[in-house]
């Protein structure tokens, strides 16, 4: 009797339907949800690559001293509260909570999860930057956690929402690490308090967890959760009309009206705080996918920069490659989220006659040729919007072409820094910009977790010191006003371009509820039976 909810076109006995009437009625029915995934996870170890496809995952199975609710605002979790004295922040721990494996939860599963980040190996995108500041963890009993940081330092009870913990029973070995990455993507020690445990993953086809029956809170909705990677859109919505699954991610953008008038279908459309932006390499003379520039590399020149932010058409971009279902933009943060500035609320308007103007002035009067690479299948219409861009910056003579690979391969590409040009997306979990501009724009320091994801090797000291600087201010006006002046000065710089903020987009059956989140993530923790 185990399966997921029935879909249409699927015909069942007369005596199965009534028999499943009966057991609804009961509350006795076993209850599975198929959700289509549009982008498979990279790994299953918590601390391994801070990506949304992942993090959506890992926080289904483990859970955070804080938790942040869908417009990413912390809430008590595994600790229920927290107080700040200075430079130390004490956490009180939620008593008798246990791990899915019934070992109870203590304060040494909170230092061992902490202790762990830094010592996973070939991290792509490193959870290091959560713990800025962090210099000592401590376990005064089994329910407290005590923490101090070098110096004051807000954002603190914020970021453990992001460090979902681990049983240090479970998840210990002979390695620095404890459970590696390999070890942990076949199950091995992944043990966590949240409302589910895992149960199997067979990559490319298919991803099993089952409801965990020690978790503390409330207990969801589905006994099982099968989530299905299917990259392509489309592919995404037939197997939902056919019944296949009960649950999508982003659907196309050309199929929202037909969803939206389809009677057995419900809709969730979410503004999300993802931006999509374009990274431009600015390290050094020598640059990937650039010709006809005598060997040098154009992109250091603000001036080329800045033409091929005017080279976009923001508004025409939303419009018609995203069908609407985005917000164009103007900083890496949508405004009025925190460390915003009100000041760039509007997206550049373009101007392909001053952007030739200035790759004229900048020694290109003839432009050059680029490639630009792109995921296809990470973003909402990725391969679309790449191709978008590479046709407006064609016709202002830097001829473009698009090297698009599937998320995995483009990730690799990314992170050995393969390409000259890249667009991709963030997605702040903590919805501030103090660490999206940690992560994307200050110069890349390892030791200190700093520019973690910053691939284009940008580097501006004045602005890095404000967002340090900012780090260690308690008053949130005063530090929220130090964000939005560095965000001013990188986006002065064009350091980075910003496209547009996406909307992220749901389509399930009738029966079911699920609200979106800024963060995009699709918690099935959060998915119910409709009323």
């Amino acid at each position: 009797m185990r399966g997921h909810l029935w879909g249409a076109g699927i015909r069942r006995p007369v005596w199965a339907v009534a028999l499943a009437a009966a057991l609804f009625a009961s509350g006795a029915v076993a209850r599975d949800l198929v959700v289509a995934l549009k982008t498979e996870p990279t790994s299953m170890d918590p601390q391994y690559h801070a990506l949304t496809p992942n993090i959506q995952l890992s926080q289904t199975l483990f859970e955070g001293m804080t938790c942040p609710d869908a417009d990413l605002v912390p809430k008590p979790c595994l600790a229920e509260s927290w107080t700040a004295n200075g430079k130390t922040w004490t956490f009180k721990l939620r008593p008798n909570v246990k791990f899915s494996d019934g070992s109870p939860f203590t304060s040494a599963d909170v230092l061992f999860t902490l202790d762990r980040v830094g010592k996973v190996p070939n991290s792509p995108s490193s959870f290091k930057i959560y713990l800025q500041k962090v210099e000592k963890i401590e376990a005064p009993d089994p329910l407290t956690v005590r923490i101090t940081t070098s110096e004051p330092y807000p954002l603190l009870p914020t970021n453990m929402g992001s460090l979902p913990i681990m049983s240090a029973k479970a998840a210990s070995g002979p390695a620095p690490e404890g459970k590696t990455t390999t070890e942990l993507n076949a199950g091995n020690g992944l043990v966590g308090t949240g409302p589910y445990k895992f149960v199997s993953w067979k990559r490319g086809s298919e991803i099993v967890f089952e409801r965990n029956p020690h978790y503390w809170g409330p207990q969801p909705a589905w006994d099982k959760v099968i989530y299905r990677p299917i990259s392509n859109p489309a592919a995404r919505v037939a197997a939902l009309l056919a019944g296949d699954v009960d649950l999508v991610e982003d659907p196309p953008t050309d199929d929202l009206e037909r969803l939206h008038k389809d009677p057995k279908l419900t809709v969730e459309t979410k503004a999300s705080n993802r931006i999509i932006y374009v990274a431009l390499d600015q390290n050094g003379e020598k640059t990937p996918g650039i010709q006809g520039t005598n060997g040098k590399n154009p992109l250091l020149d603000k001036r080329v920069r800045e033409a091929l932010s005017l080279a976009i058409d923001r508004n025409a971009l939303v419009s018609r490659t995203m069908g609407g279902v985005a917000t164009p933009a103007a900083q890496l943060l949508p405004y009025p989220m925190f460390g915003a500035s009100k000041s760039l609320v509007n997206a550049p308007k373009a101007d392909p006659e001053r952007a030739k103007a200035l790759l004229k002035e900048a020694g290109y009067p003839d432009g050059f040729t680029l490639v630009l690479g792109t995921p296809n299948g990470r973003y909402i219409n990725d391969v679309k919007v790449a191709q978008t861009l590479a046709a407006m910056w064609t016709r202002v003579g830097v001829k473009t072409t698009i090297d698009a690979n599937a998320p995995a391969v483009f990730f690799k590409n990314r992170d050995s820094y393969a390409y000259s040009a890249y667009m991709a997306g963030w997605g702040t979990a903590t919805g501030e910009m103090s660490n999206t501009l940690l992560s994307l724009l200050v110069t890349p320091n390892k030791e200190k977790g700093q520019g973690t994801t910053n691939r284009s090797r940008y580097s501006n000291p004045a602005m890095d010191k404000l967002v340090n600087d900012s780090g260690a201010m308690m008053d949130d006006a005063q530090r929220a006003a130090m964000l939005a002046k560095a965000s001013e000065m990188a986006m002065a710089d064009f350091a980075m371009l910003p496209i547009h903020f996406e909307h992220s987009v749901w389509a399930m059956k009738k029966a079911i509820s699920f609200k979106g989140r800024a963060d995009q993530q699709t918690m099935v923790q959060y998915a119910t039976l409709a009323k």
